[in-house]
């Protein structure tokens, strides 16, 4: 059974704030189509879309793009961002899309299908895709790193002292490591034109409060804040502090660079 998650409004709203839009993974997807398939980009379908940031991405590169996802807080947020004019959303399982066989050019699931029914969902997106049609799966661990200066190290450091502290916190849907969890869907995908890609490190400038809201949204965080929210306060201003003391702050929030690791795999229906 798919696993119904992130419908807080708070907690969606954290996501359209803090989460990293992977433009780069859109253009590996786009160029991996192009090379694929017959150069068709109709209709794409983002399935899990939460807030949006992938589904607005993708819109340059097709007619029309569908942002679907089963929870209406997080469908509320992606409609309150400005969107372009052929992107739209509907609310839907991901095991049950409301598209006819065959009509969609490009499935793309990011940081979503561990919360799937995954058999299912991918018997539908093999439905909805057109023979020469894309599946896109990405996602990226809670490893993120940070740089700023010479002191990139010791800010690393105080990083794995934050995901090691949120690891008990962990949902079982993820298993022992994300990335192989990714790999095993990739193994049993049965489309023979099919390639693996990890890691893709994304960079992005953020202040140090964007890189705790980007990991406060993240189920490890949250599921410690839902069963202890004073440990989770500590734990959070308590990192914050070791960072900021770390960079010798003369400003109340700097900026970092902040070093995504994302892994996808990609795959062409035949």
């Amino acid at each position: 059974m798919a696993q119904r998650l992130f419908e807080g409004r708070d907690h969606a709203a954290a996501y359209l704030k803090y989460r990293v839009a992977p433009r780069e993974v859109v253009d590996r997807i786009t160029t991996f189509m192009h090379k694929k398939t017959l150069k068709r980009f109709n209709l794409a379908v983002d399935v899990g879309c939460g807030s949006g940031q992938m589904t607005t991405l993708l819109a340059p590169h097709f007619s029309q793009v569908i942002g679907v996802d089963v929870s209406a807080a997080q469908l509320e947020m992606a409609l309150s961002n400005k969107k372009p004019a052929n992107v739209t959303y509907r609310q839907c399982p991901a095991e049950e899309l409301p598209f006819v066989s065959g009509e969609v050019d490009l499935v793309t699931a990011v940081a979503a299908v561990h919360w799937f029914d995954q058999e299912k969902f991918f018997q539908e997106a093999d439905r909805v895709l057109r023979p020469g049609g894309c599946l896109a799966v990405v996602s990226y661990g809670i490893d993120m790193e940070l740089e700023y200066g010479d002191v990139s190290d010791t800010l690393n450091k105080i990083c794995q002292e934050y995901y090691a502290a949120l690891i008990p916190a962990r949902d079982p849907n993820l298993g022992v490591s994300d990335a192989n969890m990714y790999l095993d869907m990739f193994g049993s995908c049965s489309y023979p034109d099919k390639e693996w890609n990890n890691p893709l490190c994304i960079r992005r400038t953020a202040p140090v409060s964007g890189f705790m809201g980007i990991i406060e949204s993240t189920t490890y965080f949250q599921e410690l804040k839902e069963k202890d929210p004073t440990e989770a306060e500590r734990l959070s201003s308590g990192i914050k502090s070791k960072l900021l003391s770390a960079m010798k702050a003369s400003s109340p929030d700097p900026e970092v660079t902040m070093v995504v690791k994302y892994f996808y795999w990609l795959a062409c229906k035949p």
